[in-house]
């Protein structure tokens, strides 16, 4: 396998990952903030040409004044050593455009359900959103153009009490624990930090439960 086939590891990506970028939901992303709707089509057009160039193509959000980025690759199914060096060339074209970098807003979500019977109920959420299977099936549906969250489908049994979906946002590492605090501060109640800061557990007032999750390992410093 090629260094360029390599898929890194989540540290690995941490540590060799551009400071303008993050590792969130298995993708490394960022955002750059501009004046205008003018300066953001030419900062894309200029983030093309370098794709182009690279034969290997970001996911791009073109927005009135930000362009948000998400790379992968999806022929060696995780984060390899090509999408540090393309992050590395967007960021440098982005500082010579006077772009600025918030990879800090980068985050990721996808639905939960609490089910004993995935196979019951798949076809239902399927239906319903138009989402289809993962490739090598499993337990995800994913959204046809990538504009939705991903569906997911945990094995549980039914607990009263306890709602059976929830949301998982995923975040930049380093930003987590704040998030979290900003939860409890708007009125939510942890649940449990046992897996932090893997994922924490949260609810609101009412019980629902959602998930604020990074790419690091539990039982790991934060």
């Amino acid at each position: 396998m090629s260094e360029d086939a390599e898929v890194l590891t989540s540290s690995q990506v941490n540590e060799r990952a551009p400071h303008d970028w993050r590792e969130v939901d298995g993708m490394l992303r960022t955002r750059f903030a501009v004046e205008d709707y003018a300066a953001a089509l030419d900062l894309v057009t200029r983030i093309a040409k370098a794709a182009d160039e690279a034969d290997h193509h970001p996911d791009i959000d073109l927005r009135y004044n930000w362009v948000g980025l998400r790379l992968v690759s999806h022929d060696v199914g995780g984060l390899s050593p090509r999408d540090l060096e393309l992050a590395g060339e967007i960021s440098r074209i982005a500082a010579d455009a006077g772009a600025e970098a918030l990879p800090q807003v980068t985050t990721s979500m996808t639905v939960g359900i609490d089910t004993a019977d995935a196979d019951a109920i798949r076809p239902f959420w399927a239906a319903l959103t138009s989402h289809s299977e993962a490739k090598g099936g499993g337990d995800r549906l994913v959204s046809p153009d990538g504009q939705l969250p991903e569906i997911w489908f945990q094995e549980s049994e039914f607990r009263e009490g306890r709602g059976r979906t929830h949301l998982d946002v995923y975040v930049p590492h380093d930003l987590a624990p704040d998030r979290v605090e900003e939860v409890l501060a708007a009125g939510g109640r942890l649940v449990t930090d046992e897996f932090a800061p893997s994922w924490w557990v949260l609810a609101d007032a009412d019980g629902n439960e959602a998930c604020v999750c990074t790419w690091q390992p539990h039982g790991q410093d934060a």
